[in-house]
């Protein structure tokens, strides 16, 4: 699917530019529109299963705001759940978001899409609904997903604002997202995760990194990395601006002479293997054992 370029706020340059973040479709924020009475809330769930084949691939496209939920499990098949929730001010203006504000999901050989349409689009409005309230444009929505997917999936995902939840399969994965308190237990093969703000706890629940590369971007935010004991690999972490790396795992050894710092490091652990590379902009990057608290 072609992407089209979005406009970028004035005030999220400087962090746009530390990274050249993309900010995807869904992120794009309408004005809100202005209402004087309370807004109803309707919320509703769509349940869709397809199969999908070894090694396959999963986009995502996410809504401006929600979560999203990735599982690995032992089918052959992706299974969709998803909760739509809608805010407006009358019965029949909830019957028209629910025309456009919800999710398609379209397949071809081994890859299948899962596509927020709303009315951050405009594009999509213009072909569906030419004659759109324009004071429905920017009310408050949201669509939560939790999907499944087969142990070796490669995972490609957009996203707004919201919690984004990834364990259990391997493959390659991408993330771009807005704004997200991630929480991401994996253990390969290769991972670029970029986004503009939040919190991101990345667990390796396994001796090693299944890949050649793991690397996350944060520009704002707390990025923390849980290792488990007699973890191998190597780390390349830095703080771009303003904050401090903590290290509380055991071990870490410098790559070079003094190759560990309060804002830069280049360290080995156990006999070394893939890199693991994190970057923040402004905040701390912390790297410690699985379940400390520190």
């Amino acid at each position: 699917m072609k992407r089209r370029a979005i406009p970028v706020p004035a005030f999220a340059l400087l962090l746009l530019s530390t990274f050249c973040i993309h900010v995807p479709v869904a992120a794009q924020k309408e004005k809100p529109a202005t209402q004087s009475s309370p807004l109803l809330t309707r919320t509703t769930t769509r349940h869709d299963t397809r199969r999908l084949g070894y090694a396959g691939a999963v986009t995502i496209v996410g809504a401006p705001a929600g979560s999203i939920t990735i599982e690995g499990w032992q089918r052959s098949e992706v299974e969709v759940n998803a909760e739509v929730e809608l805010r407006a001010p009358t019965a029949g203006d909830l019957d028209r978001l629910a025309l456009v504000n919800s999710f398609v999901v379209d397949e071809d050989a081994n890859h299948i899409r899962i596509i927020t349409t709303g009315t951050h689009d405009k594009k999509f409005l213009k072909g569906v609904a030419k004659n759109f309230p324009k004071s429905l444009i920017g009310l408050p929505w949201r669509v939560d997903y939790h999907i499944k997917v087969p142990a070796m999936t490669d995972v490609s995902i957009d996203a707004g604002t919201g919690p984004i939840k990834l364990s259990g399969f391997e493959g390659t994965v991408r993330i771009n997202a807005v704004e997200s308190d991630a929480d991401l237990s994996l253990t390969g093969s290769d991972l670029s995760v970029i986004i503009q703000k939040g919190a991101v706890n990345f667990t390796i629940p396994a001796r090693s990194w299944h890949g050649l590369r793991a690397e996350i971007k944060l520009a704002s935010g707390k990025l923390a990395v849980d290792l488990i004991p007699g973890f191998n690999g190597e780390i390349e972490a830095d703080v771009l601006r303003t904050g401090e790396i903590k290290n509380a795992f055991p071990g870490l050894e410098p790559l070079e002479r003094n190759s560990i710092g309060p804002r830069s490091m280049r360290a080995r652990a156990g006999n070394g293997g893939a890199m693991l590379a994190f970057t923040v902009g402004d905040g701390a990057i912390q790297i410690r054992p699985v379940g400390s608290e520190q």
